[in-house]
């Protein structure tokens, strides 16, 4: 017996394989998946809203973000938070803990948030390698030629490329994915940074206003419609709820993984509510009213050229495995969802191996796998080509995303989970915290919306040119 008791120590409480995660690699998980291409529209959104309101909702959403974090980490477990039932995912809480009928609203909202999220990384992409295109002819021409292009060749290639990775099984799951995602979104970050910086130095003066964009360079609704997008366009930037449980599953214990996920929570969100503030406040005060949509790809900047592209080419990497660790649940979902209704199918079960020069081992396809991640990825480009409209579309995903999954089925869960009584102060308390981020993701969602009409009255499909 002696003999096999060091085996014990390589094993959780639940048979799977010890965790060895701290606070500071749960902070670094979180910050790599909170700061994305979501930093591009910071600028946009705060000349919006201007120096007051936009600082302080910035706060306010950071503030929400931390709390509901705090009450999603006391669902990692179910019944006892040191013992209980663990739940590796953000849905197998919903379900253990709510199930039924909610746990199916919330797999909808999230596969849709995942598919919305898809559509605006195809955009973001192909926008990004437009812009290295379109710098470096600036730069030929000195400046003279306006570089007019169309985005769709962009968009396909980027397309083309996401249907070959899917065909990797697993995807999301390749260990150095998320060195080079947090890599690169951090140099494109602190590139737009560092650019907004020696504007304003440049400048010698702080632009914008206490109110944000005027009324004469926008419409009276024009105004209003912005201000609500822009509120979408905060809420996506930190969205990140929905992969919370998940990375607390890497957290070791003891002590016990809400603890050291609160801790780790308090440094993530501090450290990206400052970048963030940064990034936005940088890029607002270096443009005041023009801040473009997109910081990097708006041609604010023109110059030095070699740094934005070395900045777009970031943004791309980033995307295009990005892209992938999103697209693989809805992938997963599908598979096992198949293979359940069809278990006896040639097509569905059974992997026939190609043989591919110069490589040892073949390569494994299966016929409905291949069907279906291209269908998909041929759809969200098809979709992106229709609305290439970065700003709306990370608008529509910020509302989509922010309500139900970073605040109410938090709040549900940790009601159910603490038997938090009806009517009590803490109940209406919490209940309140859900209805105030209810009218806020109706008014973003309303915002976007009304955005992606707008652009519409002036967009031919399939011929948008920047």
């Amino acid at each position: 017996m002696d003999v096999s008791r060091p085996a014990f120590k390589c094993f959780d409480d639940d048979g799977r394989l010890k965790r060895s995660g701290t606070v500071w690699t749960a902070s670094a998980h979180i910050i790599t998946a909170v700061i994305g291409s979501g930093v591009l529209s910071l600028a946009w959104a705060i000349g919006q809203l201007g120096w007051i309101a936009g600082p302080a909702v910035m706060f306010l959403f950071s503030f929400v973000t931390y709390f509901s974090s705090t009450l999603l980490s006391d669902c990692y477990r179910t019944g006892d938070p040191v013992s209980g039932k663990r739940n590796y995912t953000y849905m197998d809480a919903v379900q253990s803990i709510l199930g039924g009928f909610r746990f199916k609203i919330c797999g909808l909202i999230q596969f849709l948030n995942l598919f919305g999220i898809t559509v605006g990384y195809t955009i973001a992409a192909s926008i990004s390698m437009m812009a290295i295109k379109r710098s470096n002819c600036f730069h030929e021409s000195g400046g003279k030629n306006p570089c007019h292009m169309s985005s769709n060749p962009y968009m396909i290639m980027f397309g083309v490329t996401e249907i070959l990775l899917s065909q990797i099984k697993d995807f999301d799951q390749i260990w150095w994915l998320s060195i080079v995602a947090a890599i690169m979104s951090f140099t494109y970050s602190a590139i737009g940074l560092a650019l907004g910086i020696i504007q304003v130095a440049a400048n010698g003066v702080f632009k914008g206003s206490l109110t944000g964009i005027s009324i004469g360079t926008v419409t009276q609704t024009q105004k209003i419609w912005r201000t609500f997008q822009a509120l979408g366009d905060i809420a996506f930037a930190y969205s990140y709820s929905v992969v919370l449980i998940e990375i607390q599953d890497t957290v070791r214990s003891p002590p016990a993984e809400s603890k050291t996920m609160k801790q780790a929570t308090r440094i993530s969100i501090a450290v990206t509510t400052t970048f963030y503030m940064l990034c936005g406040c940088m890029g607002y005060a270096a443009f005041g009213d023009a801040a473009p949509g997109n910081l990097l790809t708006g041609f604010g900047f023109y110059n030095p050229f070699w740094l934005l592209d070395v900045a777009n080419i970031a943004i791309v990497i980033h995307l295009v495995g990005a892209y992938q660790v999103f697209a693989q649940p809805i992938f997963a979902f599908v598979d096992k969802q198949a293979a359940a209704r069809f278990p006896d199918s040639d097509l569905v079960s059974k992997e026939f191996e190609i043989r591919i020069p110069g490589v040892r081992a073949p390569y494994k396809v299966n016929v409905f796998r291949a069907v279906f991640r291209s269908c998909f990825v041929v759809l969200t480009t098809v979709i992106s080509m229709l609305m290439p409209f970065f700003n709306d579309v990370v608008g529509i995903l910020g509302a989509l995303g922010f309500w139900p999954l970073t605040v109410y089925f938090p709040v549900e869960m940790y009601i159910k989970q603490r038997k938090v009584e009806k009517w009590s102060m803490k109940w209406v308390c919490l209940k309140m915290l859900s209805g105030g981020c209810l009218v806020i993701t109706v008014v973003a969602g309303v915002g976007s919306v009304a955005g992606v009409m707008l652009d519409l009255k002036v967009y031919k499909p399939f011929k948008t040119t920047y």
